[in-house]
């Protein structure tokens, strides 16, 4: 309890100071080719074989969404390492222009590390340690998983790409924002 009154009395501090930002979560999800199994129904008596891949081939998900109006945006990048952090925080900041972006993200060693380059229209607010459900957006990555590679198999990785980036350009705001929205953020937006 007592890291969670940290966190909301450090973003209540920079909510403060900064009203005109726009308050977003953050996190990277990796994405790959090794079949993902789920439940499913068959006939009584019967054995269904299920078609599983192996291989190991991945990319991650870096993206960044507003509990609130659902405003997201996301990037496939091959690594997590502070150059892709670097690439993603780079082209969020011109996406959001003369805007800020207070982002509430974990505390992953690329999020930190000293050659890290924010921009100065993005604040980052830090989760307590190991408190994922504290992120609304890892939420986000159990529903596209849940919907992209539940039960499927793709042939390669560019082929899972394809799906994946099909699904996030499908999503609408209203989607993303009740999926990301998470109570304890409510009395900030």
């Amino acid at each position: 309890k007592k890291p969670m009154k940290g966190l909301k009395k450090n973003l209540a501090a920079i909510l403060i100071a900064h009203p005109d930002a726009e308050l977003f979560c953050f996190d990277e999800a990796r994405f790959g080719t090794h079949s993902k199994l789920g439940h499913g129904w068959f006939p009584k008596g019967s054995r269904t074989g299920v078609k599983v891949s192996l291989g190991y081939q991945n990319f991650y998900v870096y993206g960044a969404a507003n509990p609130t109006s659902g405003k997201n945006f996301i990037l496939l990048l091959p690594n997590v390492n502070t150059a892709c952090m670097n690439v993603f925080l780079e082209e969020f900041a011109l996406e959001l222009g003369d805007k800020k972006a207070i982002v509430i993200m974990d505390g992953a060693g690329w999020h930190k590390s000293k050659d890290l380059l924010v921009p100065k229209n993005i604040i980052p607010v830090f989760l307590p340690a190991y408190s994922p459900e504290l992120n609304p957006i890892e939420r986000l990555w159990l529903h596209i998983k849940h919907h992209v590679i539940r039960n499927r198999i793709y042939e390669s990785v560019s082929k899972l790409e394809d799906e994946v980036c099909a699904f996030i350009n499908n999503l609408d705001l209203q989607t993303v924002s009740s999926i990301c929205a998470l109570n304890y953020l409510s009395s900030y937006m």
